[in-house]
């Protein structure tokens, strides 16, 4: 059992065993039994963190890897803390030489848009039509001890002769210093080098692709040392060179030709384009040509700077711009080298830099509870070890892999295969009993090692692509058994050491990302699939006629398709305008199941429903999680995609769900693994079953669900439909009768009636908008329509009820200015803000500004703000006036309570003053739209929200009932139409009869005596206007009641005569 316990321990030699727990802080020094005495690792603990010591001296991107399969990360020093415990450690050592530490102010790089990684060079293009095009560069060289050239080449992919990119000659020897390439059988370009006339060996190269290639030589005179560097990487090496003497003066640097006499005699032409040629008089180091491929500045003085204006070209060359892929520019790059801790100086460090290929030991720091439980594991495997781990090291015992023991991780592809194999073949066996957590933190430190084995290109490595392709499988098929349905619940045992499935998605990210050229060598495409994982990588050249690009996962027998994710082919067009060549898509879907929603596993999020029907409960994750990584000649692209997520919801009763789209942030919080973040995304759709997402970036997607709790039943919510559609039916025809009798009637224009006419319309409007914007929704052109002129029309109905309120204002307080101007000045308010309003709303927020489901503003944006800011300043205005008016009235009631006696003032002013406060109350409430101030309570009861839509649904109703019905106006209006159309029927249905008085009928009569009118009835026998006349009414009995006879005495011709008629109603 030790003997196997031996091989298990060596498979993750990064698993701490200690032999006793240290429970207090202190450095203890532990050694795992895999480990040779050497290399024993000392611990620190603080109350927070631990700090380990590795004396295994790795390179600095080694040492981050090392760390990050710790679950810990490579230490920075720059809290209190982490100086206290390094120096700790590093004083119980003994090491006094420097170590790495991390850079906090380094951000990590990502990608980001192509917008932000181009930038544009001058760039010289040497054409085809002529073999004599050459630039010559426009100064005088020294002698030169070291030298340095880099210049970026695009190569003429059907020019296949030797080519020279430069050459420098001296007046006393032609061939001093001299870069050419050519074309060989497998459509590469070979470079080499001719110093002091000595031709180096065709060994680097590029392929031949179209592409922009940054190419640097260094030599160095002392050592004899040259290199050749292509894209960052050394191609080819040497010390075979003349050392006696340095590369002459006053030399001639020529582009494009080879000079075969000092500055002429040109042959082997170059055809293709260059820029950015630099010459340095040292030879530069491998850290500064990685940094000036990615195009950062260098703070080195330069013997020359590219600039076309110092070249003299031939007339053949052509002066072109090209757009060059520079990371750097939007990227912070690490130039001078990778931060160490070089000493101490009375406790306090001394930072500096130094070359990140250097091998310096280094400090992992974790925290504390991660620490104790990983060394509580390790304890518990030795003594107990699990089914799977007794698997692994039975089939580790009859293979016999090559296992590393170094602490410095797997550094080859064979052994991470060997690794990955066996552990496929453990999980295989042990299917039944399954992985404990413990196994779990093993294979995710073995998935972290093997996505951490540095980068090769595809002809550097004796590797095929089967055996590239059989580790990815592996790969998956082991990420796959970790985030199974039966590992669900475990994922909490090691909360202290792993984030969670999240950490295995990135693994497989960094995995796939690195090995797509090797994967993708020999193959466009390639497929693995497995239960809960399928990985698709896509290749395709952008030279050729490309094609848009979808991904979708595995079909089910319940779905088909629903899962997928796709780049436009606007956004690969893109690409190929920025002067990409080849594009690389990897697509992920992770389908692992979704634990039932519990307060443990809520998201922090905003939610987006509030219209108070539903309670917010928390946001769960509601999908499947599925990604694309673009690459765009091997370097990261950030680029927007859509997709579509199917919607896994547990139906629970009383128990309503929201999608929104998101995506996992690695760095939103570090500490925690990264959160779920919804910047950059937005629902297109929300489908039966699924929902339709853009995120302008490319990353893990998701959908989160925001729970609701119902707050009122599916009855309930049918009622209050119900009740709003009635109610606006009734309050639009209030409002139509109202503005009926205000024109029918004749009431008297003022500046209040016009008021009133405009705030009906308005509203009036609005509510028949409202009841027909059910029927818009299925038509997108019409129902944003209805949006538009709701949002215009009840904009206006809030605007002419501030109207409303500085009329009344005005009439309250005294306010100088005349009718006209105020008039003008609220048509201004009344219909001229509301088309600003939208008008600006519209063309600010187009894309967000109706609603997903229904045809008003969109609320889970700000858009909605541009209808209910204006509500609240209307409301609170009115809320002021309203206060005013009742001021105002309660004093004028105090002063007729003063005007009483004594002995009933107090009994009338009690009522008088409850009087003055209800009336204007109940009178100004519809008009100042103050019933829309119990809007922001109906999310407290459904009561409420019974109150509120009564009020308001009927807000026409009783406008009609307070200004039409009992408005004194109107009904003086109505009395005057009444009488004017008696008195017209009494005159026109009456005909003359002879009187003669009878005995029987007294009479009685009276005399008047008026100025003349021009009433029908005396508008023929009027005299002059100067004239008096005199008339005599007379009661008859014998007639109806209420019937008289009247009589007129004028002056006619000069003589006075009595003019005797009566009218007899008909009908007596």
């Amino acid at each position: 059992m030790t003997g196997a316990l031996h091989m298990g321990l060596i498979l993750f030699a990064l698993m701490v065993g200690c032999e006793s727990e240290p429970t207090n802080a202190g450095t203890d020094r532990v050694r795992g039994s895999h480990e040779t005495p050497g290399e024993s690792k000392l611990v620190h603990l603080t109350s927070n963190f631990a700090f380990q010591l590795v004396n295994d001296s790795l390179a600095f991107s080694r040492a981050e890897s090392f760390c990050r399969g710790q679950f810990s990360f490579l230490s920075s020093l720059d809290q209190e803390e982490d100086l206290e415990g390094a120096f700790e450690l590093l004083q119980q050592a003994g090491l006094h030489s420097p170590i790495w530490v991390s850079n906090p102010s380094k951000a990590a790089s990502k990608p980001v848009a192509l917008t932000k990684q181009y930038v544009q060079f001058s760039a010289l293009k040497f054409q085809k039509e002529s073999r004599e095009g050459f630039a010559r560069v426009n100064m005088s060289f020294p002698s030169l001890s070291s030298v340095s050239v880099c210049v970026r080449v695009q190569w003429d992919i059907v020019w296949n002769e030797v080519s020279t990119i430069f050459s420098y000659a001296a007046p006393i020897f032609t061939n001093e210093f001299q870069l050419r390439g050519q074309v060989d059988m497998q459509e590469r370009i070979l470079l080499a080098l001719i110093i002091h006339g000595k031709h180096l060996p065709y060994k680097a190269s590029f392929p031949n692709d179209g592409a922009w290639h940054h190419i640097c030589v260094t030599w160095h005179r002392v050592s004899g040392n040259w290199a050749i560097y292509v894209d960052g990487i050394r191609k080819d090496m040497g010390s075979d060179t003349d050392t006696s003497r340095d590369i002459h003066g006053d030399g001639i640097l020529i582009l494009g030709q080879d000079q075969d006499s000092f500055g002429g005699n040109f042959t082997e032409p170059f055809f293709g384009t260059l820029t950015d040629l630099n010459v340095w008089n040292t030879s530069l180091e491998a850290r500064q040509i990685r940094a000036l491929n990615t195009c950062t500045s260098m703070t080195q003085e330069m013997l020359f700077s590219w600039n076309p204006h110092h070249l003299s070209s031939h007339q053949s060359v052509k002066e072109v711009q090209a757009l060059l892929f520079c990371p750097a520019v939007n990227q912070q790059m690490e130039l001078q080298g990778c931060r160490m801790l070089k000493s101490w100086s009375e406790q306090l460090p001394v930072f500096g830099l130094t070359d990140c290929s250097d091998h310096l030991p280094f400090i992992c720091t974790s925290s504390r509870e991660c620490y104790l439980k990983m060394k509580q594991m390790s304890d518990s495997r030795n003594s107990q070890p699990t089914t799977f781990m007794n698997h692994l090291m039975k089939i580790s015992n009859q293979t016999q892999p090559v296992l590393g023991q170094q602490l410095s991780g797997l550094s080859s592809v064979a052994q991470a295969s060997s690794l990955l194999d066996i552990s496929v073949q453990a999980l295989e066996d042990t299917q039944q009993e399954g992985l404990q957590p413990m196994d779990m933190v093993s294979l995710i430190q073995l998935l972290s090692l093997v996505a951490d084995i540095p980068a090769q290109p595809p002809d550097s490595v004796n590797h095929s692509q089967e055996s590239v392709q059989k580790l990815s499988q592996h790969f998956i098929s082991v990420a796959d058994s970790i985030i199974s349905e039966d590992n669900t619940l475990k994922w909490q045992a090691i909360r202290e050491v792993v984030n969670g499935p999240m950490d295995v998605v990135k693994s497989i990210d960094r995995m796939v990302t690195s090995f797509s050229p090797r994967l993708m060598a020999e193959t466009d495409h390639l497929t693995i699939q497995s239960p809960n994982i399928k990985l698709e990588v896509q290749q395709q050249s952008l030279r050729e006629e490309f094609r848009a690009s979808s991904f979708c996962g595995p079909e089910t027998a319940k779905h088909t398709n629903m899962d997928c994710i796709s780049v436009s082919h606007q956004k690969i067009l893109d690409l190929h305008d920025n002067g990409f060549h080849k594009l690389t898509l990897v697509n992920t879907w992770y389908g692992s199941p979704l634990p039932p929603f519990s307060p443990e596993q809520n998201i922090t999020l905003v939610p987006t429903v509030t219209d108070g029907s539903q309670r917010y409960l928390g946001t769960v994750l509601g999908s499947s999680i599925i990604s694309t990584t673009v690459l765009g000649d091997d370097q990261p692209v950030s680029t927007a995609v859509r997709f579509q997520l199917q919607n896994r919801v547990q139906n629970l009763p009383g128990t309503l769900y929201d999608p929104v789209c998101a995506f996992w942030d690695f760095d939103l919080i570090p500490e925690a693994g990264g959160w779920w973040n919804t910047k950059g995304c937005e629902v297109v759709s929300k489908e039966y079953g699924y929902t339709v997402c853009h995120c302008n970036h490319t990353t893990n997607f998701a959908l989160l669900l925001q729970v609701y709790e119902a707050q009122r039943s599916p009855e309930n919510e049918k009622a209050l439909q119900v009740l709003t559609f009635i109610g606006c039916g009734v309050s639009l025809c209030g409002l139509l009768f109202t503005f009926i009798l205000f024109i029918a009637v004749g009431v008297p224009k003022s500046d209040r009636t016009t008021v009133h006419k405009n705030l009906i319309v308005s509203l009036g409007i609005a509510e028949l908008l409202l009841m027909c914007s059910e029927w818009a929704t299925a038509n997108e052109a019409a129902c944003f329509m209805v949006t538009a002129l709701l949002h215009l029309f009840f904009m206006a109905s809030f605007s002419w009820m501030l109207v409303e309120g500085l009329l009344l204002w005005s009439k309250v307080v005294s306010v100088n200015i005349s009718e006209d101007r105020r008039m003008k000045l609220y048509y201004i308010i009344g219909w001229g803000l509301p088309v600003l309003i939208v008008g600006v709303t519209l063309a600010v927020s187009v894309d967000n500004y109706k609603a997903d489901d229904h045809c008003w503003l969109n609320v889970k944006t700000d858009t909605i703000w541009a209808f209910v800011g204006p509500v609240i300043f209307v409301l609170m205005v009115n809320a002021v006036v309203l206060c005013r008016v009742v001021m105002v009235t309660v004093s004028s009631a105090h002063r007729r309570a003063k005007m009483l006696s004594p002995s009933s003032a107090s009994k009338l002013q009690t009522f008088d003053l409850t009087w003055a406060v209800t009336r204007p109350v109940l009178i100004l409430l519809p008009v100042l739209g103050l019933t829309w101030l119990c809007g922001v309570l109906v999310h407290l009861s459904v009561v409420v929200a019974y109150v509120f839509i009564a009020l308001n649904a009927f807000q026409g109703l009783y406008i009609f009932l307070v200004y039409a019905v009992y408005n004194s106006e109107v009904r003086n209006a109505i009395k005057r139409i009444k009488e004017k159309r008696k008195a017209l029927s009494f005159t026109n249905c009456s005909q003359p009869t002879s009187f003669l008085p009878s005995q029987r009928a007294p009479i009685t009569s009276s005399w008047c005596r008026s100025h003349p009118t021009s009433s029908p009835e005396t508008s023929e026998t009027s005299g002059p206007p100067s004239s008096t006349s005199a008339s005599l009414v007379i009661k008859n009995e014998s007639f109806r009641k209420d019937s008289f006879v009247s009589f007129s005495l004028k002056p006619a011709s000069g003589n006075q005569v009595v003019q005797l008629t009566a009218f007899k109603p008909s009908g007596c």
